[in-house]
């Protein structure tokens, strides 16, 4: 017996009518697909993960869907992380316009952020991650959620969260694929000492996830560049907030952060 393959399938409704759910429901039962999760998805959209072991019963789900009036097929394809989590919290992560692996989030989607992120450090690629945010906004403590979720240790090797941590060694449980090393760009590279720095090069080349606070900083001080980076998450407590680095200067030590 053939392997069931999952799919996202995304439709907008132009008539909600009693039933319409229904309907589509029997459709997909007839053509031996099952539902695995449904949510809708913004702007009067559903989404669903659907499993099939035929993929010419997706191809005509596909062909009957866009003979509907009532509905417009949006999208019916492989679920790639984005179309899970919209299923999941019921809209699309913001994702930059010009820059495509810069992620935008806001502090009332701190749900959405971990459970983003948790899917990004469960995969065997080793991921390094850059994430902006003025002082307090919750980075920090994202990034030890999800990586409870993604069921991985997590080591500060640079932080702010209780006091400030800079570290020149690594204890003998802290290396291997499934850590979380969480470095601080601004305390890295402005108030420690060239120990500490070693051990953040040794890291960088380690094979196991990264996640860099304050990235800009990072690489404006060292000869990491944003290419380097595989996403950029932004975290703001409101849309309209500006993340913005102006006070940090050289040997300024009164900057909040954490």
């Amino acid at each position: 017996m053939a392997e069931k393959k999952e799919w996202y399938f995304e439709y907008q409704i132009h008539q909600n009518r009693p039933g319409l759910l229904g309907d589509i429901s029997s459709l997909l039962g007839m053509l031996s697909i099952n539902i695995v999760t449904i949510n809708g998805v913004e702007n009067n959209r559903r989404g669903m993960l659907i499993r099939s072991a035929n993929d010419d019963n997706i191809a005509r789900l596909r062909d009957i869907l866009e003979t509907m009036q009532i509905i417009t097929l949006m999208k019916i394809r492989q679920p790639r992380l984005r179309d899970r989590l919209a299923v999941m919290h019921g809209r699309y992560i913001e994702r930059d316009a010009d820059d495509k692996k810069t992620y935008r989030f806001v502090r009332d989607e701190l749900g959405l952020l971990v459970d983003f992120m948790a899917e990004l450090f469960k995969e065997e690629r080793h991921y390094l991650v850059g994430i902006r945010g003025m002082p307090r906004v919750g980075k920090t403590e994202s990034i030890v959620a999800a990586s409870v979720c993604a069921n991985k240790h997590w080591s500060f090797i640079s932080s702010t969260l209780l006091r400030q941590t800079v570290r020149s060694k690594l204890a003998d449980d802290e290396r291997g694929e499934n850590l979380v090393y969480i470095i601080d760009g601004i305390v890295t590279t402005m108030r420690a000492n060239e120990q500490h720095r070693n051990l953040v090069n040794e890291i960088m080349q380690l094979p196991a996830v990264k996640v860099v606070e304050h990235p800009d900083i990072f690489v404006r001080e060292t000869a990491y560049t944003l290419q380097d980076f595989d996403c950029i998450i932004e975290l703001r407590n409101n849309d309209k907030e500006k993340i913005t680095y102006e006070m940090v200067e050289s040997g300024f030590s009164s900057f909040d952060i954490s």
